[in-house]
């Protein structure tokens, strides 16, 4: 995992943000966190778990496009075998769970960096300035099942939708039980 210091940006509505925390790359090993479920435990995200992880991460259950992504990778999810899906966010478990009933989310997990921005710091994804500064950028990450980040995508733009296409074929192609190319 690169240690340095991330240096990208993102823009909300036109204006540039910056994003703190350490860079991750494709190639590198996803670093495990703990984060948040809706019942207030914690569980990881990152790391070999023997399955693809789909990273969904986003700045809020409560604005129309995260709920419509989230949405999208509720339908999506149901589709790609041994792969599992994880919403990050720095909304409250309670709200998260309330969401999810309300939309019958039930395909995918959704996990809270309310408490200490582990997540958010560890990933490069914490938006540092403007008005969202605090909370999480719009990201994708997909992990395959040796725990190598194989896609990374930082929205070029906060408020539009991700790479479906780009993320979903990346989360196939990480489910895959071909050599995932680290082994000798």
């Amino acid at each position: 995992m690169s240690t340095i210091q991330t240096t990208q940006t993102t823009m909300l509505k036109g204006n540039t943000v910056s994003l703190s925390g350490a860079e991750l790359n494709i190639g590198d090993i996803a670093p495990i966190v703990n984060i948040v479920a809706k019942d207030l435990s914690d569980f990881q995200v990152g790391g070999q778990k023997g399955k693809a992880q789909i990273l969904v991460v986003i700045p809020s259950l409560d604005t129309a496009v995260c709920a419509a992504e989230t949405r999208k990778f509720n339908e999506e999810a149901a589709n790609i075998e041994n792969a599992e899906v994880t919403v990050v966010s720095m909304d409250l478990p309670f709200a998260m769970g309330r969401f999810c009933t309300t939309e019958g989310i039930e395909n995918l997990t959704v996990g809270s960096d309310f408490r200490n921005k582990d997540f958010a710091n560890t990933y490069g994804v914490l938006i540092k300035d403007g008005p969202l500064a605090g909370v999480t950028c719009r990201a994708i990450f997909v992990i395959n099942a040796s725990g190598v980040i194989t896609y990374k995508e930082i929205c070029p733009e906060i408020t539009e939708e991700p790479n479906y296409t780009g993320a979903l074929s990346a989360a196939k192609d990480a489910t895959s039980t071909s050599c995932c190319g680290t082994c000798q």
